[in-house]
């Protein structure tokens, strides 16, 4: 057969094809499977929920679960230094360099003593005792350009900004203030309007008496002829000279301090303080006198 030959014969058998069209494509046999299945195949009740719970109940995955893998929680090795992170006290940072801004500022009056109340009252600190803040810590940011002599009282601070305050002859108190005695002096106006006696200052937990009984950390628990060594000690160590506090005409002013059981500064514990009449109720009882006794 010749090649002509071959050619009509397959444009004969072209003409007699039906043609291609969307209406005469099929795929091929065994395909596609059959995704249904008998209502008594594999349980067919479910529905693939499972058995009651809330994998019935619910569109979404409980929290945490991972459609069958090992969850993100499990996979991890324990990690013990995070073992109770949000029990632990919190102190928002405040440097050196911010307190002598202050102080340029006349936000901060340097003749009385410094506590955290007149700190949150100059308007630029802050800090949120329900979220576990205790105080200000004060860190060693602006070291060497700090120059002013102060009577500061806060709750955390190191060795360096220790040194600092008292190569200029200042004096600096670590104090310790449960969380109730926290709010009263972030916001006292608000406290006081409320027309109750001021409460008694707690004792620190027993994690951190340690630290605010150290004299090395200047705690108000410390006892103070352990602090007048130890202030000697940190001025040969950061060779500077000491200044003597008895020959400072602010004498008394930097050796004022409060009680351990003492908020506010010039009010005691037990006191009512009357901005309506702007008078002081102070208790005459003896049991209430016994009990605001430090």
């Amino acid at each position: 057969m010749g090649s002509r030959q071959i050619t009509e014969k397959s444009l004969a058998m072209l003409r007699s094809l039906p043609r291609i069209s969307l209406g005469n494509l099929r795929d091929n046999p065994g395909y596609k499977k059959n995704p249904k299945r008998g209502r008594g195949q594999h349980g067919g009740d479910k529905h693939g929920a499972g058995n009651k719970g809330s994998g019935q109940r619910m569109n979404y995955m409980r929290l945490g679960y991972e459609t069958g893998n090992n969850p993100f929680y499990l996979r991890m090795p324990q990690e013990h230094y995070y073992r109770g992170h949000h029990f632990r006290r919190q102190y928002p940072p405040l440097s050196l360099q911010e307190v002598q801004l202050l102080i340029d500022k006349n936000r901060l009056d340097i003749s009385k003593p410094i506590d955290i109340a007149s700190i949150v009252k100059s308007g630029l600190y802050n800090f949120f005792p329900d979220q576990k803040h205790f105080g200000v810590n004060l860190t060693d940011e602006g070291v060497d350009n700090f120059a002013a002599k102060i009577n500061i009282e806060v709750q955390w601070a190191s060795e360096q900004v220790i040194a600092a305050i008292e190569r200029n002859g200042g004096v600096i108190t670590t104090a310790y203030y449960d969380p109730h005695s926290l709010f009263l002096l972030k916001d006292p106006k608000q406290f006081f309007e409320n027309g109750q006696s001021i409460p008694r200052r707690m004792i620190p937990p027993p994690d951190a008496i340690e630290y605010y009984t150290s004299a090395k950390n200047r705690g108000y628990l410390a006892d103070p002829q352990a602090i007048s060594q130890d202030r000697l000690r940190l001025a040969q160590k950061y060779g500077y000279e000491l200044p003597k506090l008895e020959n400072d005409p602010s004498y008394e002013m930097l050796c004022e301090r409060k009680d351990p059981r003492q908020i506010f500064y010039g009010l005691d514990p037990g006191w009512v303080i009357n901005l309506k009449d702007q008078c002081i109720l102070k208790p005459k009882d003896e049991e209430l006198l016994r009990f605001f006794a430090s």
